[in-house]
């Protein structure tokens, strides 16, 4: 039997659904629940995402520390991966070990594109976001963005 506090059932996830998007990309749109960090984890991150038709997830990035990695599980998009574009569905699973090619999702289907999305937590980690010509860094909570050099 399951102890309680470790458990998030469907409809907790279902309830804890937030709304955001990036701030850098005004067709950026998504619903998600933090499901690891509703548990209390915090050396892995694990996030319930949907995305609705014509929207897209954040902005093409990479990781210098931390793996990102996705999987599919309905709906269908097309995943930018170091400049391609690649179709995705329902089982597909996307991995990207460190230092990673730049990558992005976008729901080009007729339905929500849901999908689990999840990697580590590292205190400090670096993320370039070529298209921006921009680099984030992180130490904690703290959070610096600067222009890259052209």
């Amino acid at each position: 039997m399951s102890n309680p506090q470790h458990l998030l059932t469907a409809s907790e996830i279902e309830a804890g659904k937030t709304e955001g998007s990036h701030p850098w990309n005004d067709k950026s749109l998504f619903r998600s629940t933090q499901l690891s960090r509703s548990l209390g984890m915090e050396r892995s991150i694990v996030v319930h995402v949907a995305i609705p038709p014509a929207k897209e997830s954040f902005v093409p990035h990479t990781h210098e520390r931390e793996e990102e990695w996705v999987y599919i599980l309905s709906g269908s998009g097309t995943a930018e991966i170091n400049g391609k574009q690649v179709a995705v569905s329902a089982g597909d699973f996307l991995g990207f070990p460190t230092p990673s090619v730049a990558h992005h999702l976008r729901n080009t289907g007729d339905t929500e594109l849901v999908y689990l999305m999840g990697g580590e937590c590292l205190y400090a980690e670096a993320s370039n976001f070529p298209t921006l010509n921009k680099r984030k860094i992180r130490f904690g909570d703290e959070v610096h963005v600067f222009d890259l050099e052209s």
